[in-house]
């Protein structure tokens, strides 16, 4: 069998976020061994190179309403572009974050690679917020709020235009995992989205394995894979303090993994980022090696 290539970009950016620090993820997750665990696990590994933002000191906020719009939707095109050439190589693309406004670049990306075939794909966030903020109903004007509703065809035309001129995802296809923080405006654009949204306290009712399943399935129906997103807040912050936005009560370690292990298991994941890591907020270097074992679980790794 051919041995499968990763492609690996790391995004610098935090400037779609209300605090400092995550721009310094990728490099944190990369320290923790990521790529020599990915050859271990039979991988090959081909750099896509790195994206970086400007300094906030150094580029315009622009409006409040939607902070830094023109430098996170110059980052967001080069993801997109970077994530598409990956995928028309052959390539499986892992983006490495950085905070989740990238998304809207990766995912575009994917969804218009796939389009080209008549395709479309599915979405698994992995994350304590919904992140379907727009401009109009977001607290903070943090960009990162708002890459779901974006990527659904919601929001500023910089980021949407990504999107090749309709959503890049249908919302029937689109499953939130461990939602426990969703702003008072953003609850009714998620009750009125379509979009699946599993929170914790369903998750601690019915379990993380039978919402899994239930979210792979609507993942995958009808469409070519699904792109894994995974936030590291989505996790309890005894076990992932290093991160931009902890929320309390979220997944534990080994409920995280069974997300990645049920992933891997389906044979469909297409593409996956891992984001909102802050070396800054964190006890060594230790959310930064749990995003690089969850990225092995997503890749493949078994336990026997």
């Amino acid at each position: 069998m051919a041995r499968k290539t990763i492609g690996l970009l790391s995004v610098y950016l935090d400037l779609g976020a209300g605090r400092r620090g995550v721009d310094m993820g990728p490099s944190a997750i990369r320290i923790a061994g990521l790529v020599h665990r990915l050859q271990r696990l039979g991988f090959g590994i081909q750099e896509l190179g790195t994206v970086h933002a400007g300094e906030p000191e150094d580029v315009h906020m622009g409006v409040t309403r939607a902070r830094y719009l023109e430098e996170v939707a110059e980052v967001c095109r080069q993801v997109h572009q970077r994530i598409r050439k990956a995928l028309e190589a052959g390539w499986i693309p892992l983006v490495l974050g950085g905070d989740h406004s990238l998304s809207i670049g990766s995912v575009s990306g994917v969804a218009r690679h796939f389009r080209t075939d008549g395709r479309r794909i599915g979405l698994i966030w992995v994350d304590a917020h919904a992140d379907m903020n727009t401009p109009q109903t977001s607290p903070s004007g943090n960009i990162h709020g708002m890459p779901v509703s974006v990527l659904l065809g919601k929001g500023e035309s910089r980021l949407t235009a990504l999107n090749g001129g309709r959503p890049a995802l249908m919302s029937e296809n689109v499953c939130i995992i461990g939602a426990r923080d969703i702003d008072p405006e953003e609850k009714q654009l998620v009750k009125q989205s379509g979009v699946r949204v599993f929170t914790m306290s369903e998750i601690d009712e019915r379990g993380i394995g039978a919402c899994m399943e239930e979210a792979l399935e609507r993942a995958t129906a009808g469409t070519a894979g699904f792109h894994l997103s995974f936030d590291l807040d989505a996790i309890d912050p005894w076990e992932a303090p290093g991160v931009g936005t902890p929320v309390s009560g979220g997944l534990t370690y080994r409920e995280a993994h069974l997300v990645c292990e049920k992933a891997a298991q389906s044979r469909q994941m297409l593409s996956m980022e891992v984001v909102e890591v802050n070396p800054i907020l964190d006890s060594r270097n230790h959310t930064a090696e749990l995003a690089v074992s969850l990225i092995e679980s997503a890749l493949g790794k078994r336990i026997l």
